[in-house]
């Protein structure tokens, strides 16, 4: 089996709390995971902790065969891992195009298929607002440029960190479907999103956090159809 992305026994903390207890994840290459649970129970800093991003970490984290756990984060990036974070992120005082090519650099063996066209294809209003700062979108507009600007980097593995959060039902559908088309394109995604269903319709796999350890997981449909599901995520 090949993995992308392989997590062992990790271990998170903030100051004196301990959020993360032994948690493993592995993504394999093309594969689609869900990551779920309740507000609180560990889901982004497991992101974090895989990115780096927490300094008192403590686990292996495997990326092409490549132990990351004492790396930065932008080495992480370097070896094809993109993050969409909550709250998108995008430089508010560059225009869309700036936004856009600041970020863009062929992925690993020169693939260069994610290139401005095939973004502003995927995303037409963000053709409409190319000239448009950061700063003058809309939040929908936000989160298609915080995905295009990912896209171009070429990753081989994408995270989206509530990628919906926020956002108008129109413009939500329109990521979903967007997430789809990445999704087929080959590329490994981790989900993390409050519309469970939604995620579990979009996944190959699925991962359910409480308190910072997996309770439950496997092919999504299982999940999905799991009894104990409801009471993880309090639904």
């Amino acid at each position: 089996m090949a993995y992308f992305l392989q997590a062992t026994n990790l271990h998170a903390w903030y100051g004196s709390s301990h959020v993360l207890h032994g948690v493993d994840l592995a993504i394999e290459a093309n594969e689609t995971v869900g990551l779920l649970g309740r507000n609180g129970m560990g889901k982004s800093t497991l992101i974090r902790t895989i990115l780096s991003h927490v300094a008192q970490r403590q686990g292996n984290v495997i990326i092409r065969g490549i132990n990351s756990i004492e790396m930065q984060p932008y080495q992480i990036a370097r070896l094809g891992v993109a993050y969409v974070p909550e709250g998108r992120g995008v430089f508010p005082n560059l225009t869309v195009r700036e936004n856009l090519i600041m970020a863009a650099h062929p992925g690993r063996n020169g693939r260069n298929d994610w290139d401005l066209e095939r973004v502003l294809d995927t995303f037409p209003r963000l053709k409409e607002r190319f000239s448009n700062l950061g700063a003058q979108l809309s939040g929908g507009e936000q989160q298609m440029l915080s995905i295009g600007r990912a896209l171009m980097t070429h990753p081989e593995l994408l995270i989206l960190d509530e990628a919906t959060e926020g956002l108008a039902p129109l413009i939500v559908v329109e990521i979903w479907n967007v997430i789809r088309k990445i999704r087929d394109s080959g590329i490994a995604t981790l989900i993390v999103d409050r519309d469970w269903k939604k995620v579990l319709n979009h996944s190959d796999r699925a991962v359910v956090l409480q308190k910072g350890k997996i309770v439950l997981q496997g092919a999504a449909d299982e999940v999905l159809h799991h009894p104990d599901l409801p009471s993880y995520l309090g639904v």
